[in-house]
C-alpha cells in the first residue's frame, strides 16, 4: 500500500516498522513502543491526572495498537493514529471513571501483577501442577523471542523472582532504569500473550 507522499522521514520510518511488525517482527513493534511510550504516557497523564491510570492507559493503548495494526492505513502518520488511540482510551476512562486493566498475571488466570505468575507448586494437586508447568513452558517460549534486554528482565523478575532493587544491583543499573525497562518489557509481553491467546495459545 502506498504511503502519503507528504510523510516526514520519521513517519516513513514508522511505517517501515509497522510493516515489519505485521510480518511478525516483534522487535519492530518494540522499537515503535520505545519511540512513543513516553510521549503517549505524558499526554495521558495530562488528560487523566493520575500516574497509575496513565500507565494503565499507556499499556492499553499499545495492546490495542498491536491488535489493530492491520487496520492502520498510511493516509496519515502512524503517530497520529497511535495518539488518537490513546486519546480515545483516556476519554473512555474519564467517562467510566474507572479502568479495567488486564495484567499479565490475570491473563494467565492468576492474580497479583507484581508477583510470580505461577502459584506455588506445594499448594497444587498433580493435575494442577501439570497445567502450571505447561503454562510456564509456553510463557518461557514467548519470552525467548523477545529482545535481549527485555528477556533478561522478565526472566529475573518473573522466573527468578528478584525484586527491582535486586535486579538493579545484579545488572548494575539505576533502579528507575530497571523499573522503566521492566514496564516496557511488560507491555510487549502483554501484547504478545494477548495475540497468542486470540490465535489459540
Amino acid at each position: 500500500m502506498e504511503i502519503n507522499e507528504h510523510f516526514s522521514e520519521n513517519a516513513k520510518k514508522d511505517y517501515a516498522l509497522v510493516l515489519k511488525a505485521l510480518a511478525g517482527d516483534q522487535r519492530a513493534f518494540a522499537l515503535i513502543m520505545e519511540r512513543y511510550k513516553d510521549p503517549i504516557y505524558f499526554m495521558l497523564l495530562k488528560m487523566v491526572n493520575n500516574r497509575e491510570d496513565a500507565m494503565d492507559l499507556t499499556v492499553d493503548t499499545f495492546v490495542k495498537a498491536f491488535e489493530k495494526l492491520e487496520a492502520y492505513k498510511p493516509d496519515f502518520a502512524f503517530s497520529t493514529w497511535l495518539f488518537k488511540l490513546a486519546s480515545n482510551a483516556a476519554i473512555d476512562h474519564l467517562r467510566r471513571k474507572r479502568i479495567s486493566h488486564v495484567s499479565l498475571d490475570q491473563m494467565l488466570d492468576h492474580e497479583g501483577a507484581d508477583q510470580s505468575p505461577f502459584i506455588r507448586s506445594d499448594s497444587l494437586n498433580p493435575e494442577e501442577k501439570s497445567i502450571q508447568k505447561q503454562n510456564e513452558i509456553q510463557l518461557k517460549a514467548i519470552v525467548a523471542t523477545m529482545p535481549n534486554r527485555y528477556r533478561i528482565l522478565i526472566n529475573l523478575f518473573y522466573f527468578e523472582e528478584l525484586s527491582i532493587e535486586e535486579i538493579a544491583l545484579q545488572l548494575d543499573l539505576p533502579r528507575n532504569t530497571v523499573k522503566g525497562q521492566l514496564s516496557r518489557a511488560r507491555i510487549l509481553l502483554h501484547t504478545i500473550i494477548k495475540r497468542k491467546k486470540n490465535s489459540g495459545f
